[in-house]
């Protein structure tokens, strides 16, 4: 059996003309070809099997690795490793076992053509993903490439972003990157001039419109909707730095009211994923909202009650417990889920709480805080400090 008896091969435009000696070696020398309709059709059907992505494309992923040793080659768009099959089928087979071969990927080429540092560029897919992750790139400046998911998008991403204020976006599309019938279509996000475009298009957003939400934590509480339920602004940076996330890392925010904590999580990095646990249907529909106008559309929100709604959810690397710190039952099942070096924090305003986080940190240690806000507000003609309710917050790391 050859070591590497799987090859990925990324293709341009161009076809097998584009291709390196050893790329067009490693497809002449397949017995077996995969890939889109569009890619096959780029190779002169010489009798050799030839299997199409299915929907979903799992299936034959599974066939892949239980076809091992065969000599099999994946044609795939650009570079594979880049939001491409290249990523799924690393998870399956080990890089020892591989040769992948990649071409320009269409964020280079838009670059390129954009006069664009790839460094400064925010880059996203938008292919099988909500549009609303665009959102979180949005601010005045930002260069963003993204990845069509068919010919409606431009149109849609114009639409998007003149509802958020950035009508004066400057839009471009690429048609055909690469190949020898290229085209682009220009124009303004509120004013945009084009139909649907061809399936295959690269889009490039230069962003002008107003300011966006920061990215440190911390937001303003008037960026979440919300019905009082909240973890206010200094409160929530405070909680998110004990936290700690890391990238890839997994949260789960247990009585997630409007969704605040574990939508900063997710906008600390893009890998991070969070999962909310929320009983009231009317803060589960303003946390879907809060997410999408966030920029974070992938918060998983599961609808129940704490600790039964845990039942098959993603070991988390960290929980938050905003709802439920005197529930002894709730405080021993997040502990119990978190994994090994992943932190618990939970904040309690009424006293109830507030001893229950006392009588845990006597048990298991961590180190508890009481947080304490005031705000300026006018008192006749003077001012005077107005505060918030005071959170005792416990936070803990499980060795």
């Amino acid at each position: 059996m050859s070591a590497r008896w799987l090859s990925i091969v990324g293709l341009s435009e161009q076809g097998l003309d584009g291709l390196s000696p050893d790329a067009r070696a490693l497809v002449d020398g397949a017995a077996v070809l995969i890939g889109g309709e569009r890619h096959l059709a780029m190779v002169p059907d010489d009798g050799r099997e030839r299997l199409s992505w299915p929907n979903p494309l799992g299936k034959l992923v599974d066939e892949i690795v239980s076809r091992r040793g065969e000599r099999i080659c994946v044609l795939a768009t650009g570079d594979p490793m880049n939001y491409g099959i290249g990523v799924t089928l690393a998870k399956h087979v080990p890089a020892e076992e591989m040769t992948v071969i990649p071409a320009p990927s269409a964020f280079s080429l838009a670059c390129s053509r954009m006069g664009w540092d790839r460094n400064a560029v925010h880059t996203v897919t938008l292919h099988g993903r909500p549009l609303a992750g665009l959102n979180r790139y949005l601010y005045p400046g930002a260069c963003i490439v993204a990845l069509s998911n068919d010919g409606s998008t431009p149109a849609d991403v114009a639409a998007l972003l003149t509802g958020q204020g950035y009508g004066a976006s400057r839009l471009t599309v690429f048609e055909g990157m690469g190949g020898g019938h290229e085209n682009r279509l220009t124009g303004s996000a509120e004013a945009w001039p084009h139909g649907r475009a061809a399936d295959f298009n690269t889009l490039a957003i230069l962003c002008a419109g107003d300011a966006a939400p920061h990215w440190a934590p911390g937001l303003p509480d008037d960026a979440f909707a919300h019905d009082g339920q909240l973890t206010k602004r200094a409160v929530r940076a405070a909680t998110l730095a004990a936290l700690s996330p890391l990238p890839g890392q997994h949260l789960w925010d247990v009585g997630a009211g409007c969704g605040s904590v574990a939508i900063e999580w997710l906008r600390t990095h893009p890998s991070c994923s969070a999962t909310a646990i929320e009983r009231h249907a009317g803060r589960i529909a303003m946390m879907r909202d809060n997410a999408a106008n966030l920029g974070v559309p992938q918060l998983g929100v599961v609808d129940g009650d704490a600790p039964a709604a845990f039942e098959g959810l993603p070991q988390p690397d960290a929980v938050f417990v905003g709802g439920g710190t005197s529930s002894p039952e709730v405080m021993t099942a997040c502990w119990q889920a978190v994994r090994a070096g992943g932190r618990m924090v939970a904040n309690a305003v009424t006293l109830e709480g507030e001893q229950a986080l006392m009588d845990w940190h006597a048990r298991h240690g961590g180190d508890l805080s009481r947080l304490s806000v005031a705000h300026a507000q006018p008192i006749g003609r003077f001012n005077g400090w107005s505060p918030l309710r005071t959170v005792t917050q416990l936070s803990i790391r499980k060795s």
